[in-house]
């Protein structure tokens, strides 16, 4: 793969990321609006909900233009550095904890997106 071709890559890993984080976002803004898990008409008015959608759409379109040039199975395994991105802006947004045994799962999965990317 190219560099231009890994940056694509964690590109759409961290616009997905971001996507979640915005999700979390607009879950905590209608649970403290009081509104029901359902009130889609809630939802609709709080903008990081908006701007999460507009994320994910993004990284669609451009797992679409990285799709063109790389197999998926090699292109695959990038997406589980959202695993490791998510938590980490999880423990930054929101106060998570995160421990030990999270530390030893992310080496193990940088360890195995290195490995499949030199596949």
């Amino acid at each position: 793969m190219t560099n231009n071709q890994v940056a694509a890559l964690l590109g759409i890993s961290a616009l997905l990321a971001a996507g979640q984080t915005l999700f979390k976002v607009a879950a905590l803004k209608l649970k403290g609006a009081g509104a029901a898990s359902t009130d889609l008409l809630s939802l609709a008015a709080i903008p990081s909900f908006w701007l999460a959608l507009v994320l994910y759409g993004l990284g669609t379109l451009l797992w679409i233009f990285i799709l063109q040039t790389v197999p998926l199975s090699r292109a695959y395994p990038f997406m589980a550095l959202a695993f490791v991105m998510v938590p980490l802006m999880a423990m930054a947004f929101f106060a998570e904890r995160l421990n030990l045994t999270y530390a030893i799962g992310t080496v193990l999965i940088v360890a195995g997106v290195v490995v499949t990317s030199r596949a």
